[in-house]
């Protein structure tokens, strides 16, 4: 039996069953990782002894029936922005190559507790800015259904990790559509939480009104399944909510019948690629004819949402990377001739060509003479982005839209144009922007063979409705069986 062929839930159900061992279960995901990951590079660090020696605690542990929650025993990843303590936690950036965490991020708390088991920490876009899993100092991460083409970002080997096989569910952050633009690069289902509903205490901040901890899995019910285990109220962090319940997996039913969808009439405009379009819209009406509601709506301020996330996010992160500085911890200059150019060659040496833009671009938006003018602007832009969600949900119950406007383009071609990469975020930053949750699902391939995925929007804390939309895709596009080819003719 090939373990990595199972779901997560199944594999912990075998294990609670005592049909396999969490050994068995760690040690198939590990070989996995060594198989699969020279060609992947998924990921920055494996902990092979770390990962056998828990596997060991936690068997004892289920055996005991101390552990009996969904994905106990299950093997999972972690994106390497998100604090494990005893276990490098790089950001994928020169500047963090040798910082070992003293604590661990409240969401890896929460994995521990449901009894799940980390073998190790995966790639990622330098501290989680850019589209395509490039940047990274360890070099890039590759497609599994095509490596000569990207994986998406920021959470491109989480994404990956789990397209691959080399782990069946894994942690991800988004702060533009890091999780949901990369899970439809790969095949893969990923969903963004409502702000607040995941602690970031531990997750190494990028733009800290916008980042969002969130599962990454083969399914949805694995994805609701992670998603139960890491939400919680933490005290430790002030934007933090207590939800009513946290039982994500009694929302999988396979029901739509009277459910509003939207789609908004703005992103299935020019900018979409054909080979994208058509599945998507093929996916709608197929919900439509299972009793779904479909009706098209202009939701408004699309053009907006790229410059007021990018001021916001630069200016958010020009603030937050400050700490680095070759002081307390990580990488520090060999060569200078004093504090300040410590501080400058440390910081010079140790960031990447991305980081730096965007460092210098918050840097000037949040200057004496500029602060007025563009960042108050886009926080403004932000609070009308909003309204005009809000305006959407008070008739639809979520929004249907592409996660990306092309499928995975080609290694190299994204770096050559950050602008046109900035661009690529164009239909996820709102939810960010908003604070609202998301969820990507396959739906389909396009013309070259890439996945395709589908992005469901939804109001404040409507992950509940959220999951069961995308369940019950899920179940009709699977017992369908055929992927959606494009034939260029899809039409808004």
């Amino acid at each position: 039996m090939d373990l990595m062929k199972l779901t997560a839930v199944q594999l912990s159900d075998k294990i609670k069953a005592g049909e396999l061992s969490v050994e068995e279960a760690v040690k198939a995901s590990l070989d996995a990782v060594r198989e699969k990951d020279k060609t992947i590079n998924a990921f920055i660090t494996v902990d092979e002894e770390g990962a056998l020696k828990r596997a060991a605690e936690v068997q004892k542990r289920i055996e005991s029936g101390e552990l009996s929650g969904p994905l106990a025993g299950v093997p999972v990843a972690v994106k390497d922005n998100i604090c494990t303590r005893g276990l490098k936690t790089t950001c994928a950036s020169k500047i963090l190559y040798n910082f070992v965490p003293t604590y661990d991020a409240q969401a890896v708390e929460n994995l521990e507790k449901a009894g799940m088991v980390i073998v190790g920490k995966t790639n990622m876009d330098e501290f989680a800015m850019g589209s395509t899993t490039e940047t990274s100092f360890f070099g890039v991460t590759r497609n599994p259904a095509n490596p000569e083409h990207v994986p998406g970002g920021s959470s491109g080997g989480s994404c990956a990790a789990v397209a691959a096989g080399e782990v069946l569910c894994a942690l991800g952050s988004d702060t533009g559509g890091s999780i949901r633009q990369p899970s439809s690069f790969c095949g893969v289902t990923g969903m963004k939480p409502t702000y607040g509903a995941v602690s970031r205490y531990g997750l190494i901040a990028y733009g800290s009104s916008l980042d969002q901890i969130g599962p990454v899995a083969g399914n949805v019910t694995d994805c609701a399944a992670l998603l139960q285990v890491i939400a919680s109220h933490d005290k430790k962090d002030s934007t933090s909510v207590e939800l009513e319940d946290y039982d994500f997996l009694g929302a999988l039913q396979e029901d739509v019948s009277g459910m509003k969808i939207g789609i908004p009439r703005e992103y299935f405009g020019e900018g979409l690629d054909a080979g994208v379009k058509a599945p998507i819209l093929k996916a709608a009406d197929i919900l439509a004819s299972h009793g779904a509601v479909v009706e098209e709506f202009d939701l408004g301020m699309l053009d907006y949402a790229i410059p007021a996330y990018y001021v916001i996010a630069s200016a958010e992160a020009s603030s937050n990377l400050e700490r680095f500085d070759g002081v307390k911890y990580g990488y520090r200059a060999e060569d200078y001739e004093g504090l300040h150019d410590m501080y400058k060659k440390s910081r010079s040496e140790g960031f990447g060509p991305e980081v730096k833009r965007r460092i210098m671009l918050g840097s000037f938006v949040l200057s004496s003479g500029y602060y007025d003018a563009y960042y108050l602007k886009a926080l403004r832009t932000k609070a009308l982005i909003k309204q005009a969600f809000d305006k959407a949900f008070a008739s639809y119950d979520m929004i249907l839209a592409p996660a990306a406007p092309t499928a995975a383009p080609r290694l190299g071609e994204s770096l050559s144009d950050p602008i046109q990469m900035y661009l690529g975020d164009i239909y996820t930053v709102s939810a960010n922007l908003a604070g609202l949750p998301g969820i990507t699902v396959p739906c389909g391939k396009d013309a070259k063979g890439l996945p395709v995925g589908m992005q469901l929007l939804g109001d404040c804390f409507s992950e509940k409705k959220l999951l069961r939309a995308a369940y019950t895709w899920e179940r009709l596009y699977n017992s369908d069986r055929q992927d959606v080819q494009a034939d260029g003719k899809g039409e808004a």
